[in-house]
C-alpha cells in the first residue's frame, strides 16, 4: 500500500484518512472557538473577503466542500440575502463534509441563525456527508466549488481537484482557501514559533487537545506552495488560475475557471 503523510509522520494511505477523521470528530465541538484563537479572530476576516472575491449572485448553485460548520455557507447565504433577486432567481449550497460529526455542528448552528429551508426565501441549503476524492454528485452540475482550510487534510490532492472539476458546470469557479507559506524568512520564524510553541497548547487548554493541533500545524507545513498549488489546479484542467495573498501569505485564496 501506498504511503502519505499525516502532519510529519509517514502512514498508510487508508490510516491517514482514518487519522485525519479522528483528529476531526474530536475538535468538532470546538474547531470555530479554536479558530477564533488560534487566528486572534482574523479567520473571520479572511473568510469575509473569501466570499467577496466569489461575489455569488443569485441563481448560483454551490457546492462548499469540507464545510462542515458552515463557516463558509453562511457566509454565502447572508451575501445573497443583501443583492437585490427582482427575479426571485433560486439559489442554493450543498454542504459537504467527509465528517458526520462537523455537518452536526454545522445543522445546529444553522438552527439557531435561522438558516434553514423554511426560513431561506430564495436560497436553499443541505448537507451532504461525501468524500471529496469521489463525490456522489454528477457532472456539470454546479456553478461555484469553494473549499476552506480543508484541502490540504485529502489524501489525494489532485483526485479533489479533477472531482471539483468534473462536478461544476462550464464557467463554473473553483474557489480554496488555505494556509499558505510566507515570502519573508524572518515572519516566517516568527509564524512557525507561534505555530510550534503556542496553538498545541492552546489546544490542549481550549479543547483537551494537543495533538490534534500539533497535526493541523505540521499539515500546513506540508501543504504546496503557492506556484505549486497553482500548478496543480491547472492540471486538473483549470483555467485563469490565480492565487491573492492574505496576511504575507498566512493564507492564501486560489481559483480557476472551467471553460
Amino acid at each position: 500500500e501506498e504511503t502519505t503523510h499525516f502532519g510529519y509522520q509517514t502512514v498508510k494511505e487508508s490510516e491517514k484518512e482514518h487519522k485525519v477523521h479522528e483528529v476531526f470528530e474530536q475538535v468538532a465541538k470546538s474547531y470555530d472557538l479554536m479558530n477564533d484563537a488560534m487566528s486572534m479572530g482574523i479567520h473571520r476576516v479572511w473568510k469575509d473577503i473569501f466570499i467577496e472575491r466569489l461575489g455569488p449572485t443569485h441563481g448560483m448553485r454551490l457546492l462548499d466542500m469540507a464545510g462542515g460548520t458552515g463557516d463558509i455557507s453562511f457566509r454565502y447565504l447572508k451575501y445573497l440575502a443583501k443583492q437585490p433577486n427582482p427575479q426571485q432567481r433560486q439559489s442554493h449550497v450543498t454542504v459537504s463534509d467527509i465528517n458526520q460529526h462537523m455537518l452536526n455542528v454545522g445543522e445546529e448552528r444553522a438552527r439557531q441563525l435561522g438558516l434553514t429551508v423554511e426560513q431561506l426565501p430564495n436560497a436553499s441549503i443541505d448537507w451532504q456527508c461525501a468524500d471529496a476524492e469521489k463525490l456522489p454528485f454528477q457532472d456539470d452540475c454546479f456553478t461555484a466549488y469553494t473549499i476552506a482550510f480543508g484541502i490540504r487534510n485529502c489524501t489525494h490532492i489532485d483526485k479533489v481537484l479533477k472531482e471539483a472539476y468534473r462536478v461544476l458546470q462550464p464557467g463554473g469557479r473553483f474557489m480554496c482557501l488555505e494556509f499558505s507559506h510566507l515570502n519573508n524568512e524572518a515572519m516566517q520564524w516568527l509564524y512557525d514559533q507561534y505555530s510550534f510553541q503556542v496553538i498545541p497548547p492552546m489546544g490542549q487548554l481550549l479543547a483537551g487537545q494537543w495533538h490534534a493541533y500539533q497535526y493541523l500545524v505540521e499539515s500546513i507545513r506540508r501543504f504546496p506552495r503557492q506556484e505549486q498549488f497553482k500548478d496543480m489546479i491547472e492540471n486538473a484542467g483549470f483555467v485563469h488560475a490565480s492565487y491573492e495573498n492574505l496576511t504575507f501569505g498566512v493564507v492564501s485564496i486560489h481559483s480557476g475557471f472551467k471553460l
